[in-house]
């Protein structure tokens, strides 16, 4: 099983490398993406197999053992990532594929979207500071080129303050990670977790709000999540689902790890951490409820919707972290599912702003039915995914006795279901008060050509999976939890497990 680990950084970097060299022939291009995407799917989900059965399979590069060698290790956590990221981003490739965008005109799209999917599971895998930031980088090197893919005035203007933003994130973490070696002299998580016990209380306690800073921008986690909204809708439409399902993800699962791991779970930290969730769960939908434009309302409920996970990682509960590892596998595949169902919205009406489009249930009833699912998952309505991630951490506030925070996320539920509906009324139900900016491409008897409905229905049948399979789910998150809240166990699996 160990011999598996590092496969999913190798199949889709060699593919990306095959991708520039084959780059005159699209069809190879998107046979080499969909074969190495499918091979990740299918090696994540015998990691996640492995590791649940037995806690962790830990690979260590070259036989070099930790903390000098670098070392990749596959927790429950790190395989459901890894199973759900792997989903999305082949989904999204389907999707691509099936679009007459930007795939079909740059060579760039293929090799550079598998350097993305090789620094998303890089993250996951990794067990080493250091290598982290490697991870963030190459995606962000790779997210830079799709963002701004096309060269609209709009999408380079968006991209430039994404840009931005990313390289002060990345300044800040190399600058911490710099400060973290001097201080312990080690970059390694687990060897971090036993030597930054030993330093004073105030300095451990810069470092975790520092790492939550820098993590927190990638997430964006109020107040930082300033340059989301702008960035993400101008991107092209695949590029868009991608980015708003699963690279703020990233970030969260990064603070996860990272303040379960490194830290003590100070209270301060979990007032701090709920605090936060409630202030970025609730700027976010109220930003979302004032927009006038399917993409940036769903935009603004990306930063909503990671309140909810740091809600969850504040309680610093089992039942708490299982309510926020369950609501991540959720949210990844529906928020994925909603922005490629918008993207054959603005293909369909030539638009997707809600005074420029209406009456797409008789027109297209496909894509009102590829609408709904997702939405009224996110929207936490039962017996769907987003009902029972709610209620996981709802149970868990309860218990927790966190009342204002469970009031509040009840709360934005509600402004959730009110958002959805009214896309659902103006796109959907309700006519056009205006002509839209681009001309309507009304081919393809179900709403779009079938490549992106394939796609698009694939994630919708995933969320309702996640419901129909809710309790194994559920299973693995609880026992994800108790691992992290047991610090030693990843530790000892990593510096002295010798299997």
């Amino acid at each position: 099983m160990r011999s598996l680990v590092p496969l999913p950084l190798a199949i889709p970097l060699i593919a990306a490398a095959l991708s520039i060299l084959v780059g005159r022939w699209r069809n190879v291009q998107r046979i080499i993406s969909i074969a190495a995407l499918t091979a990740v799917l299918g090696i994540s989900v015998a990691l996640l197999v492995g590791a649940d059965d037995d806690g962790f399979v830990v690979h260590r590069s070259g036989g070099w053992s930790a903390p000098l060698g670098i070392t990749l290790v596959v927790d429950r956590l790190a395989g459901l990532m890894l199973v759900v990221s792997s989903l999305v981003l082949l989904a999204v490739m389907i999707y691509a594929i099936g679009q007459a965008g930007q795939e079909r005109q740059r060579v760039v799209f293929h090799p550079v979207y598998l350097v993305l999917a090789t620094g998303v599971s890089a993250s996951f895998l990794t067990a080493d500071l250091f290598n982290l930031f490697v991870a963030f980088e190459m995606m962000l090197a790779a997210s830079y080129v799709l963002i701004t893919i096309g060269g609209r005035p709009d999408q380079v203007r968006s991209g430039m303050s994404y840009v931005v933003i990313s390289l002060v994130a990345s300044t800040l973490f190399i600058t911490v990670l710099a400060l973290l070696y001097a201080s312990t002299g080690t970059v390694n998580m687990a060897d971090l977790s036993v030597r930054l016990a030993e330093l004073d209380g105030g300095i451990r306690a810069a470092f975790a709000l520092a790492l939550l800073v820098v993590f927190g921008i990638k997430a964006g986690l109020f107040p930082l999540f300033f340059w989301l909204p702008d960035s993400y809708p101008t991107a092209p439409g695949p590029v868009t689902a991608i980015f708003a399902g699963l690279l703020t993800k990233v970030g969260v699962y990064a603070i996860i790890r990272t303040q379960t791991l490194l830290f003590d779970a100070p209270d301060w930290m979990g007032t701090v951490l709920i605090v936060v969730a409630v202030l970025t769960m609730t700027i976010g939908v109220l930003g979302a409820i004032a927009q006038d434009d399917m993409k940036r309302i769903l935009a603004f409920h990306i930063i909503s919707q990671i309140g909810y996970m740091i809600f969850g990682l504040g309680l610093f509960t089992v039942a708490g972290l299982a309510g926020a590892i369950f609501y991540i596998v959720h949210h990844i595949i529906v928020k994925t599912a909603l922005f490629l169902v918008t993207g054959l919205v603005d293909r369909r009406a030539g638009s997707s702003r809600l005074s420029e489009v209406g009456g797409l249930v008789r027109s297209a009833p496909v894509l009102a039915l590829l609408f709904a699912v997702p939405a009224l998952s996110l929207a936490g309505i039962p017996p769907f995914s987003g009902f029972l991630a709610k209620f996981a951490l709802v149970d868990a506030g309860i218990a927790a006795s966190s009342w204002y925070a469970v009031g509040i996320s009840l709360a934005v539920g509600l402004l959730t279901l009110y958002s959805m509906t009214k896309i659902w009324a103006g796109v959907f139900w309700g006519e056009p008060d205006q002509q839209p900016v681009r001309e309507p491409q009304t081919d393809g008897a179900l709403g779009g050509p079938i490549g992106m409905i394939g796609a698009t229905a694939l994630l919708a049948a995933a969320s309702i999976a996640v419901s129909v399979f809710a309790g194994l789910i559920y299973d693995i998150s609880e026992r994800a939890g108790a691992d992290l809240l047991a610090p030693e166990r990843y530790v000892e699996a990593v510096l002295e497990s010798e299997k």
